[in-house]
């Protein structure tokens, strides 16, 4: 089965990489700003010299790193998204029963997306991506391709298995609908349909974790 086709990819959101720890840290407070921005204002309202003010510094060392606001939230969403595989790695490394390895590793991957929905300062808007049509969204198939990359060591899987890669994009498209829908019927999540997500997610991935990553035919 082949990989469905992916969007192409946005261009790279910084203009300069930090080299300094100085600047690494002035980096990390303007995102910190821009985060906090839009938990306040909404993505249609940021705008580059608001998280200038609110991170203190002028407004041409925001523009040194981002030439506008879809910019710098794009970095705010890559960001997220490294947070969120650090998150499930240092989860996954406490010790667990073999025999249940895959199915609380799907249990993580929902319960860090909950954490940081409800804790973290602009994830609700931003997430891994930026608002856009749906169209034009690749977010998906990068958090479906890094978790395939985190669980390919411990859960003995093959991350260039095409059919996989597949099956975790259905499986994080689901869950991000479903999730969707979780956090519009009840501010928190509802937990109902937080754990259908997971039964539902459990059902459908059995077919390609169960017995070491191996995909079991029932054509």
């Amino acid at each position: 089965m082949q990989q469905p086709p992916r969007p192409a990819p946005p261009l790279g959101s910084l203009r300069r990489a930090p080299v300094q720890q100085r600047s690494a840290e002035r980096l990390a407070r303007i995102l910190d700003a821009c985060a906090h921005v839009l938990e306040e204002t909404g993505y249609e309202n940021l705008s580059t010299r608001s998280v200038a003010v609110r991170a203190g510094v002028p407004i041409g060392s925001v523009y040194r790193f981002f030439p506008n606001k879809r910019a710098m939230a794009e970095a705010l969403a890559r960001r997220n998204l490294d947070a969120y595989a650090d998150r499930i790695t240092a989860r996954l490394a406490t010790p667990h029963p073999a025999s249940s390895q895959w199915h609380r590793a799907m249990d993580v991957v929902i319960d860090e997306y909950l954490a940081m929905k409800r804790t973290v300062p602009g994830f609700a808007l931003v997430e891994f991506t930026v608002p856009a049509p749906r169209a034009s969204r690749q977010a998906n198939y990068e958090v479906a391709d890094r978790l395939l990359g985190l669980f390919a060591q411990p859960l003995g899987l093959d991350p260039a298995d095409q059919r996989l890669r597949t099956a975790f994009l259905v499986g994080v498209e689901t869950a991000d609908a479903l999730l969707q829908l979780a956090f519009r019927t009840d501010p928190e999540g509802d937990p109902a349909i937080v754990g259908e997500t997971k039964l539902l997610l459990r059902a459908y991935l059995v077919r390609y974790l169960d017995g070491g990553g191996t995909v079991h035919d029932r054509e």
